[in-house]
């Protein structure tokens, strides 16, 4: 199990250029695109406790998460984190999550999960020290749907994850951010996940 803090940012993609112009994205990205279904029940368990299920797809690798109910004020959050190889469908949350009672709770509700929604995006990623910090920041650019229906929305976020160091590095680094040599970048803070995106894109195909 893994503590996961960040903060998380929305852009508009007018000021991405803007936003990858600063020195501190000077070095080459690492791209990968990312493709994740997102599973709940019929009458959303997971969400009425506010966890999230996800299967991803990076590059060649399939890797089942867990993340639970976690703090989120400003754009920054914390939560647990639980996220491992898996097997397409498997959803063997016994061999993921080290805590026994939530296993067994998962593994009770695991046949009547279904996949609700997914999204599909490329992120770049960056690894920056700064303010005493090691800091991930990921630049996410893709869409969120739902499978068999045309309900999509676009997705554009960024990023910033504490690896090591003090929480406040992430807002320095932000404002850091936000400061180019063309101008202001609008980072905005945003508490919104992109699992809350495809919930609400569910809910609209089930209307």
């Amino acid at each position: 199990m893994a503590h996961e803090t960040e903060l998380k940012l929305s852009l508009d993609a007018q000021a991405v250029p803007q936003l990858l112009s600063h020195p501190l994205l000077a070095a080459p990205a690492l791209p990968q695109r990312l493709l994740n279904t997102y599973f709940d029940t019929p009458d959303l368990a997971l969400q009425a406790r506010r966890m999230a299920v996800r299967e991803r797809l990076a590059d060649d690798k399939w890797l089942l998460t867990v993340k639970t109910a976690g703090r989120s004020t400003g754009g920054l959050s914390r939560r647990q984190e639980w996220e491992g190889p898996t097997t397409p469908g498997a959803l063997d949350f016994a061999a993921l999550v080290d805590d026994a009672t939530l296993a067994a709770e998962l593994m009770a509700l695991r046949p009547a999960l279904r996949p609700l929604f997914a999204t599909d995006f490329e992120r770049r990623r960056w690894f920056i020290d700064h303010a005493g910090a090691r800091i991930e920041v990921a630049l996410d650019q893709g869409r969120v749907h739902v499978p068999g229906t045309a309900l999509e929305a676009i997705l554009l976020e960024l990023e910033l994850e504490l690896l090591e160091g003090p929480d406040a590095a992430l807002l320095a680094l932000a404002d850091a951010l936000r400061q180019t040599a063309h101008g202001t970048v609008k980072l905005t803070p945003s508490d919104v996940s992109k699992a809350q995106r495809g919930l609400v894109l569910w809910q609209r195909a089930r209307a």
